[in-house]
């Protein structure tokens, strides 16, 4: 199953193992359980400090358990954890094998002083770039801390527990049998629905902050590249962020970021985060900016409070809080969101794996959905609220050449329909004739564009009717000292690379108002 160059690299890392480790199988007479065994198979081959034992009881198969020999100590994966999840699977070889985690010192003592039992089973898919972090995490957490187990479950191979338990979106996170949580999480967003008293610990620690020359609030493209050219000056610079990374980290393939051929989102944001973390830039992560109080006079400080309740303070301020997938405001979609209504074809196409789904949107990401997930499901239904679609003419021929794709346009989709539990179908108002419409299917996958984040701004700097920020060419809002960049401002064409270019741009000008300014008393720019 592993080419050589993939064998060389894997030998490498299992020369970090510092204990010995198991893996123990549980399979049957399948096909995948083959495919296992002869991944597990080829790993110990690569070492002398892994082995395979087969033992069969685990009640799902194929599945096996990666366990530190003469332990419990171990996590388990049932399915094959290739694709997106391979990384998980070596991460978990090692941290299991005894190899420390870069996780932060204080992260880890959170972790080991949790009082509880905490059994945790994430559903995935091998497409989803999302999923391998909740793995990772997981997994991470369950080595750390004893009383924590964690099961990862490939939802495609155990399509009868997916349906039992209605999971129509990955991942999908279940803690002592019951839902947890959906959608990308790491070990301090985790830690912060089982610790309930950090978020007022971390909020008295951010409160504490001396003010910043720079505070980016943000922490997608625009916003590190912000960081990064104001750290580069000297000055003090931080980052509030809700989820650093924002939504690169839901993009699949990155084909036009210049001199870098092919990249995927999570590995783009793990090398912005390192580049930032290079120069001192104070990165607060899990921090939604929730009110922007300008300075009373020029060279005052500005406030941001934070929805956690910490207070952070600057003399000047970069918004980049992005956007977010634009939802169709329908009766239902609400209701049956992650249950059937999606907005990830990647990560939860394999999920409806052949059923009947419906896409909403023409556009380039609509149609990408459509030619994507017409190799997965038994049908797929284009719906546009435009005459024509409008995507790309290399990508409407590829579609139009699909026998299990159809395109209705001139229609607007009026409900989203179900049984309670899961969605069975939509209903659509032809917008030439206003006849109504009925689909019947099992998934909804929505890609209507995106929504400046910006709700918390009303009343503060000049908004367009859209919500866009309006910045003239040096990236300047309507109020002095208080810069904008990214997709939540009214710059067009809404790419990483023109974000990164804005971000820097601001990040130019925030330092030139700064330099202008009456001096402070403590000095502006370090020696």
């Amino acid at each position: 199953m592993l080419d050589a160059n993939l064998k060389t690299q894997l030998k490498t890392y299992l020369a970090n193992i510092r204990q010995p480790i198991e893996l123990v199988a549980s399979l049957d007479d399948g096909a995948k359980s083959a495919e296992m065994l002869s991944l597990l198979t080829e790993i110990a081959a690569l070492s002398d400090d892994v082995t395979v034992v087969r033992r069969d009881d685990d009640r799902r198969r194929p599945s096996f358990m990666i366990r530190r020999t003469g332990t419990d100590l171990g996590v388990r994966f049932a399915g094959i954890p290739m694709g997106h999840e391979f990384t998980s699977l070596v991460l978990a070889l090692l941290q299991v094998g005894g190899h420390p985690s870069k996780l932060a010192q204080d992260v880890i003592q959170q972790v080991r002083d949790l009082d509880g039992d905490y059994a945790f089973e994430t559903y995935f898919s091998l497409s989803c770039q999302n999923c391998p972090d909740v793995v990772q995490a997981l997994n991470l957490m369950s080595v750390i801390n004893p009383r924590i187990s964690h099961v990862a479950i490939e939802g495609s191979l155990f399509q009868d527990e997916v349906a039992s338990r209605g999971v129509m979106s990955v991942p999908a996170i279940f803690m002592n049998g019951e839902l947890f949580a959906s959608g990308r999480m790491d070990v301090e967003q985790v830690l912060a629905r089982l610790d309930t008293g950090s978020t007022a610990r971390a909020a008295e620690k951010i409160s504490a902050k001396d003010p910043f020359d720079v505070l980016v609030i943000g922490g997608g493209p625009a916003g590190a590249a912000a960081a990064i050219y104001a750290a580069r000056k000297g000055i003090r610079t931080g980052i509030a962020a809700e989820r650093f990374g924002g939504q690169v980290l839901d993009t699949m393939s990155i084909e036009n970021f210049i001199s870098v051929q092919h990249t995927e989102g999570p590995k783009l944001v793990a090398n912005m985060e390192q580049h930032v973390a290079e120069y001192g830039v104070d990165l607060m992560n899990l921090q939604r900016a929730e009110r922007l109080i300008p300075a009373r006079e020029e060279g005052g400080l500005h406030e941001v409070r934070l929805a956690s309740g910490a207070s952070l303070k600057a003399r000047t301020v970069i918004l980049s809080t992005g956007a977010r997938w634009r939802q169709m405001n329908v009766p239902g979609e609400e209701a049956y969101r992650n249950k059937g209504v999606t907005y990830c074809p990647h990560c939860d196409g394999p999920l409806f794996r052949g059923k009947r789904v419906a896409v909403i949107g023409g556009g380039n990401s609509g149609v990408e959905a459509a030619i994507d997930l017409a190799g997965l499901v038994a049908h797929v239904t284009l719906i546009e609220f435009d005459t024509d679609l409008r995507a790309d003419a290399v990508l409407q021929r590829k579609l139009a050449s699909l026998p299990n794709v159809k395109v209705i346009t001139s229609a607007m989709t009026t409900e989203v329909v179900g049984d309670g539990d899961r969605v069975a179908g939509l209903h659509y108002k032809d917008r030439h004739h206003g006849t109504l419409h009925q689909i019947e299917l099992e998934g909804i996958f929505v890609q209507i564009g995106l929504v400046p984040n910006t709700e918390w701004l009303k009343d503060t700097v000049a908004l367009t009717l859209r919500g866009e920020i309006e910045v003239d060419d040096r990236g300047e809002t309507s109020l002095p000292g208080i810069f904008a960049a990214g997709d939540v401002t009214t710059v067009p064409f809404k790419q990483i690379v023109v974000a990164m270019g804005e971000g820097s741009k601001a990040s130019l000008a925030a330092f030139d108002h700064l330099i202008r300014l009456p001096v402070p008393d403590a000095a502006l720019i370090a020696a």
